[in-house]
């Protein structure tokens, strides 16, 4: 009774928790949250001194005693207490012009879809310990299909590739459920790792994780490109343990991706063998919808339509296609809610 007076004070909120990046979709407003899944403690204290954009400044330049660190790992919760102030500090920051002083909304969580009973429940169980009145949780490939505007629930084959900073989702999905699906841990991390090993090995230049993505940003494909880029590289060398700068192109960078992206290729080729020749013929005509800021990696939709025989589209916006379709569930919650992941003990939509 009592929370569900608080509710009617509170905007329900879809949330893609994500291992590199958070965003909050508030219902009536859009996505209003944006920031890097990192929280900064002091070890000492157990305090909490940074969330999501302040907290990243922090990677990588803290004193022993403070860590700047991610709460999740391949998009399952490594350190809950943390992951539930992180949440509780996103349900704040969209109520902190409103009326609610303890706000108790509803919450749409996106989780990747291959994580066990366990893992679910500790992400429905770090919502509601921030705050939530009722959580729901919906696999994120559905999610983002759902945000691409794709008729997940027609008898039509969609597919769906979801390339994010912990995870890779690839999924095949018709009447409003998944038919075939992979959940990879090679995604926007392993890339950022791929090329400090190659610098290691073949530069003898050690480099920091942020150097790592700004260079795959900068300069990473998957694909051979018209025109090889350049770019700076700044690091410390192995030999002498002094600073040192040397440029690289697109070429090498795609050397240090090549194994990681082979294999996001084996996985979309295995999903598309265990899928239904009915719907592989309309995938076929649909062709494959790529989402997820892994999407941005120039080529990747040509080397995989080319390793697939299938066009590839990366829709408009991928960075923010989960958040999207977790809004799209919020505000049309009846009608979807066949969508969302039906747990064992957990209660269902009404």
């Amino acid at each position: 009774m009592f929370n569900k007076l608080l509710g009617k004070f509170s905007k329900d909120v879809g949330i893609d928790l994500g291992t590199a990046t958070t965003l909050v979709y508030v219902r009536g407003r859009g996505i209003v949250i944006n920031e890097p899944s990192v929280v900064a403690v002091n070890q000492k204290t157990g305090q909490i001194l940074a969330i999501g954009e302040e907290a990243k400044k922090m990677v990588g330049r803290t004193p022993a005693h403070i860590s700047a660190t991610r709460p999740l790992i391949h998009g399952v919760i490594s350190d809950f207490e943390v992951t539930e102030q992180m949440l509780r500090y996103f349900i704040h920051k969209v109520h902190k012009d409103s009326f609610a002083i303890l706000p108790r909304p509803r919450v749409i969580v996106g989780i990747p879809s291959g994580i066990t009973e366990v893992e679910k429940k500790a992400v429905r169980d770090a919502a509601l310990s921030a705050g939530a009145r009722e959580v729901y949780l919906v696999e994120e490939a559905m999610a983002a299909a759902i945000g691409a505007r794709l008729p997940v629930q027609e008898a039509i084959g969609n597919m769906i590739i979801d390339i994010g900073g912990g995870t890779s989702d690839i999924a095949v999905i018709s009447l409003g459920g998944i038919v075939a699906s992979r959940t990879l841990k090679v995604a926007g991390d392993r890339l950022n790792q791929d090329i400090i090993d190659y610098a290691h090995d073949e530069l003898k230049l050690v480099l920091g994780e942020r150097t790592a993505e700004d260079i795959k940003i900068a300069i990473g494909s998957a694909y051979d490109l018209k025109e090889p880029l350049e770019a700076p590289m700044r690091g410390r060398d192995l030999i002498t343990g002094l600073p040192k700068e040397i440029f690289v192109n697109s070429d090498q960078i795609r050397e240090a991706l090549f194994r990681s992206n082979q294999v996001i290729v084996s996985a979309v080729r295995d999903t598309i063998e265990e899928t239904p020749p009915e719907l592989v013929a309309d995938i076929m005509n649909r062709g494959i919808m790529m989402v997820g800021g892994g999407s941005l990696l120039r080529g990747i939709d040509r080397l995989i339509s080319r390793e697939t025989k299938m066009p590839v589209k990366i829709i408009d916006d991928p960075l923010t296609a989960v958040a999207r379709g977790a809004g799209i569930i919020l505000e049309e919650l009846d009608k979807l809610s066949e969508v969302l992941v039906q747990m064992d003990y957990g209660e269902v939509p009404r």
